[in-house]
């Protein structure tokens, strides 16, 4: 009987080993088109809100995105900002909406960039709160201490634009 000796193991995969480079931006016009075909899936599982492509093209400037080292959309989020504050509260607030990460990034990291890029925004836009519905379990928003609230404590005109019959979970976060 021979006893080899275990080779050491490699070392861990550094992270920008297993995930190809992410590079967190600012959406341009070009990227209009990119934005409705990385929601569309989203939109049909219900996971989204169904939006025109019009609506990517107006708003392209409220985005963030999430793009692969090809360039690729791999995932997104709307930043609104609301002049009116919730219960008249005099700063501005934000809302995150169309918050998406294609599926081969999910569990990633792209979206806590993505949220950690919008938050340092938010900060910069000195906001006084965001944001956001969700009809997941709003795991990772919570992560970044986003809790629970009803609607009445939203934006007037957002809450009043949410379906009531997705049964959205509503957060927000203080800033």
């Amino acid at each position: 009987m021979t006893t080899a000796t275990p080779s050491p193991l490699p070392p861990p995969c550094p992270p920008a080993a297993r995930a190809p480079a992410l590079r967190i931006r600012t959406a341009g016009a070009d990227d209009a088109a990119g934005l409705a075909e990385l929601s569309r899936p989203f939109a049909r599982s219900g996971e989204l809100r169904e939006r025109p492509d019009a609506l990517y093209a107006a708003r392209v400037a409220e985005f963030l995105v999430a793009a692969g080292p090809g360039g690729g959309l791999e995932g997104c989020a709307g930043l609104r900002v609301y002049a009116d504050g919730p219960a008249g509260e005099p700063a501005p607030t934000g809302v995150l909406y169309n918050f998406c990460v294609a599926g081969h990034r999910q569990g990633r990291g792209v979206g806590a960039a993505l949220l950690r890029t919008a938050l340092a925004l938010a900060h910069t836009q000195s906001l006084g709160a965001l944001f956001t519905a969700t009809t997941g379990d709003g795991r990772l928003f919570r992560r970044y201490g986003f809790t629970p609230v009803t609607a009445r404590q939203a934006p007037r005109v957002w809450a009043e634009s949410l379906d009531p019959r997705r049964n959205a979970l509503i957060l927000a976060r203080t800033l």
